[in-house]
């Protein structure tokens, strides 16, 4: 199996000095670039497996970056940046990134995240129509819920919620992005719908619903839905 390419677009020297060694060390291929365009154009000549995106850059806004990866690329983008505030992430995570990073980080954890958005990508690739975890098992051609062996019925609007979870299976979705696909584009602002059906899902499909192990709250963002 071949390793892994990332591509890194970052500017900061320091930083991708310490970057580089690290993911080689775990066995992946690294490429580097130091300007949203020339990340593009690596982007577009390599297909990289995934992309680790800082946001402050000399030539764009790596917002802007995102955006136009997004127009042509579905792997996975990694944000890495100091802007530490809700709204940037939820920006981000709304443009289509996968999940992102908050500077300064640990090796460990960015380790962690690349781990998961590669595992993602490739699940996504083989285009299961199964989802199981921990108990829980979404048949996606029957529409069949099931928890610990026995049929969960589910409204509706619940069922719809929970395969738009299930789309971006161990990746936060924004409130908005729920609302949007769930409620349609008029509903973008109402986040008590979205709350009350949640709750309804941890009610009929978690263990516990006070400790919610399948559907993870992503405080003043959106839901993440756990994979094993």
């Amino acid at each position: 199996m071949s390793q892994p390419l990332l591509l890194i677009i970052e500017d900061e020297a320091a930083l991708k000095r310490f970057l580089k060694p690290t993911l080689q060390k775990q066995g992946y291929q690294v490429l580097l670039a130091s300007t949203g365009q020339e990340g593009l154009d690596l982007a577009r000549s390599h297909n990289p497996d995934l992309v680790l995106l800082d946001l402050g850059l000399p030539d764009r806004d790596g917002l802007k970056v995102l955006q136009e990866l997004r127009s042509w690329s579905r792997k996975p983008v990694i944000i890495l940046s100091a802007r530490s505030q809700e709204l940037d992430k939820v920006i981000a995570l709304n443009l289509g990134a996968d999940d992102y990073v908050t500077k300064p980080f640990g090796a460990a954890e960015l380790l962690a995240r690349i781990g998961v958005g590669l595992r993602n990508a490739a699940r996504t690739e083989q285009a299961s129509e199964i989802y199981e975890s921990k108990g829980l098992k979404v048949d996606l051609n029957t529409r069949q819920v099931t928890r610990n062996g026995e049929l969960v019925r589910l409204t509706p609007l619940e069922y719809r919620l929970l395969t738009a979870l299930i789309r971006r299976a161990g990746r936060v979705a924004t409130h908005t992005q729920l609302l949007t696909e769930v409620w349609g584009p008029g509903q973008a602002e109402q986040i008590h719908y979205l709350r009350i059906y949640m709750g309804q899902l941890r009610h009929k499909l978690e263990s516990d619903p006070s400790r919610p192990q399948h559907f993870l709250t992503e405080p003043g963002i959106g839901y993440r839905i756990n994979v094993d």
